[in-house]
């Protein structure tokens, strides 16, 4: 089985090799995870070093322009905007109080929902643009804080702790804290309390994945370029599931297939997009893979999944 701390070790591994990342940092992020800076090293090592840049001409090149600010994915939604509210929130979780960005329509409702998890980083200003975009569109969304127990992800200091502490933590812990979410959200007097959504980035569509296969209540999914979750869990699934990938995200994509077919024999609703020219992480409009129209049209894919299997 694919576990989340193998796709973790195995990010940052491929980050590094393709110059993404540096050696330096490589290496705090894999120690990180496996516990030792040794370890971290004997992995690098073992993978190899970056191809060598390109020599420059011997003549001297002219002087390049600076490239054009990234249009973003959403439209990005602020924090103010007239139509939404959106605030941090607790709520009660499984032996502790779990931490949340919960934006919502201005209204009464009640309004179909949906989870948003977060990619390695947390839940940072992009997960919560993501979180009032859904607002925007007409849902209830809610962003977990996998790192509520560490006192949430502004309490940590040093960003390269943070996959180490998400890659040992069991997935089950992942998937007890997006049930207390669905549980908090269907207290609230504004939800549709029978239309409940994820849709996770990354590490967050690996767990978007495995709560689909233990949360009945779920109607639909939309993973963006998760590892898939144990196949012989797929059987539980009762979302509709729209699976999201980037054409150059071979470590990824090539799962697929796989979940393709584990999908089909099982019966269940399913689809999967795999965006031409775009990498993992493309829908990040913070981030080095960026891809403005793969992220544009994947998220109006996103909504109109939504639309169909939570509105009606």
């Amino acid at each position: 089985m694919y576990t989340l701390k193998q796709y973790l070790v195995d990010e940052f591994v491929e980050e590094y090799l393709e110059s993404r990342m540096t050696r330096r940092d490589a290496l705090r992020r894999l120690a990180a995870l496996t516990g030792s800076m040794t370890s971290a090293s004997a992995i690098l090592v073992a993978c190899g070093t970056p191809p060598a840049p390109p020599q420059a001409a011997a003549t001297a090149a002219p002087t390049a322009t600076a490239a054009p600010a990234p249009t973003p994915a959403g439209p990005g939604v602020s924090a103010t905007d007239p139509d939404i509210v959106a605030e941090a929130v607790q709520f009660p979780g499984q032996s502790a109080t779990l931490l949340g960005y919960l934006a919502r329509p201005r209204g009464n409702g009640p309004f179909p929902a949906a989870l948003v998890c977060h990619e390695n980083r947390g839940v940072n200003e992009h997960i919560r643009d993501v979180t009032r975009r859904l607002a925007k569109a007409g849902y209830v969304g809610l962003a977990v804080d996998l790192l509520s127990r560490e006192g949430g992800t502004e309490k940590i200091t040093d960003p390269a702790q943070v996959p180490g502490i998400l890659g040992n933590t069991p997935p089950d812990r992942f998937i007890q804290d997006f049930k207390s979410g669905a549980t908090h959200l269907q207290t609230l007097p504004y939800v549709r309390r029978d239309r409940l959504g994820m849709v996770g980035f990354c590490f967050g569509g690996g767990v978007t994945w495995r709560v689909a296969t233990q949360m009945p209540e779920l109607r639909a999914a939309v993973p963006f370029y998760g590892p898939n979750p144990p196949l012989e869990d797929v059987p539980n699934i009762r979302a509709a599931v729209l699976g999201i990938y980037g054409e150059r995200d071979t470590r990824i994509t090539q799962g697929s297939e796989a979940m393709e077919k584990a999908m089909k024999e099982s019966n269940k609703t399913f689809e999967k997009i795999i965006y031409p020219n775009a990498a993992h992480a493309f829908h990040n409009d913070t981030g080095q893979a960026y891809n403005p129209e793969a992220a544009r049209d994947a998220w109006a894919k996103t909504l109109a999944w939504f639309e169909r299997h939570l509105k009606s």
